[in-house]
């Protein structure tokens, strides 16, 4: 295969793109060599059904994620790194549409839905690269100018890609199918260069900031699997269609990869984000455990400390505030004698064990 700047003739005849059936001189869009089986229900026939099948795993996994997200209310960028995952299963929610041919790419609608894809894989990286530099504490996490300035980042970078889209679908300004070199660079430049920016700016922020290493694993894992996913569609995608008879092609592992890549986005923000448990108000009751052994032995029993705060005043009268009882008091004195004072039977009648009446040496 081979990629020339600002041309789609190479990429499309390589991978099936959602843009693929509307660039092209002839009109009629730029067909793959190799591409992924079809398949028919009723009377409606699906493409790649496998890379449908990775689109939906990819919506239940994202709101797994979203969940999880939610749910550590004192998370450093909570919102913003959420807003990155909402757009994701948005996407991945078109896509899955465009994909399989349920909009079909004779109808009219279709070049409106691939520029709002377009527009919104754009905007999807410009959020991760905004999230990038939110644990550098520019602006304070969760306050309006940090979600502000995502929001009217990613609507700018949104409304300039969908703009770039259509007009070169519809031929509209100077822009042509022929004359792509814009689409190239929002389609195919932009997500690399915020991919790239993302990563460096969280080894630098793992390597200056903090004491534990191991996110750097994450963050490895992470651009491993995308750069994969670019390798797999763009270089063997033919290939591995080929050698598997057409039941998958590169597609079905670019969207896997590129799944893994952004699991390994949220394993990543969920390691290096601490929640305070304070104000923290999660599903599960939170189970609070007594470290302090002083606090474990007046929860435990209250009355032996009360008791040996009393037998420590052998000369004052006895106080029954805190619950100390004359009982409890004066069973544990061993200053009076056997036959004499309160008698041996005690207030109720039982009898105590009080030590051997002391002979005249004992006193």
């Amino acid at each position: 295969m081979t990629i020339t700047f600002g041309s789609f003739d190479g990429v499309c005849s390589t991978a099936a793109l959602v843009i693929c059936p509307l660039m092209g001189t002839s009109g009629q869009g730029i067909e793959p060599t190799c591409y992924s089986r079809n398949v028919q229900i009723g009377k409606t026939l699906i493409f790649q059904p496998s890379t449908c099948f990775i689109h939906i795993v990819a919506i239940i996994m994202t709101a797994i994620m979203i969940y999880h997200i939610r749910s550590k209310y004192t998370a450093v960028g909570r919102k913003e790194i959420v807003m990155f995952f909402w757009m994701y299963m948005i996407i991945e929610l078109l896509a899955m549409f465009l994909d399989s041919g349920i909009i079909p790419t004779s109808n009219v609608s279709y070049p409106w839905f691939a520029a709002v894809y377009t527009g919104l894989v754009a905007a999807a990286y410009c959020c991760l690269l905004i999230n990038g530099f939110v644990g550098f504490q520019f602006a304070e996490d969760g306050t309006p100018v940090s979600l502000w300035l995502l929001r009217i980042s990613c609507s700018v970078v949104f409304g300039a890609s969908f703009f770039i889209a259509i007009a070169t679908f519809k031929s509209y300004a100077s822009f042509s199918p022929t004359k792509s070199v814009a689409l190239f660079v929002v389609y195919l430049l932009w997500p690399i260069l915020c991919v790239a920016t993302y990563t460096i700016s969280q080894l630098i922020l793992v390597f200056r900031t903090l004491d534990d290493r191991w996110p750097f694993g994450d963050i490895i894992f992470g651009i491993s699997f995308y750069a994969i996913a670019q390798v797999l569609l763009f270089a063997f995608s033919v290939t591995i269609c080929n050698a598997i008879t057409h039941y998958l092609d590169g597609l079905f592992f670019f969207t896997l990869c590129v799944l893994l890549s952004v699991m390994m986005v949220y394993k990543y923000w969920d390691s290096i984000t601490r929640e305070d448990l304070e104000f923290s108000v999660g599903s599960k009751a939170a189970v609070w455990e007594v470290k302090d052994p002083l606090l474990t032995a007046s929860v435990t029993a209250p009355s032996t400390d009360y008791e040996e705060d009393a037998s420590s005043y052998h000369a004052g009268a006895a106080s029954l505030v805190g619950g100390v009882s004359g009982g409890q008091y004066y069973g544990s004195k061993q200053a009076y004698g056997g036959q004499g004072g309160y008698g041996q039977g005690g207030y109720g009648g039982a009898r105590r064990a009080y030590p051997p009446t002391p002979t005249s040496e004992g006193y």
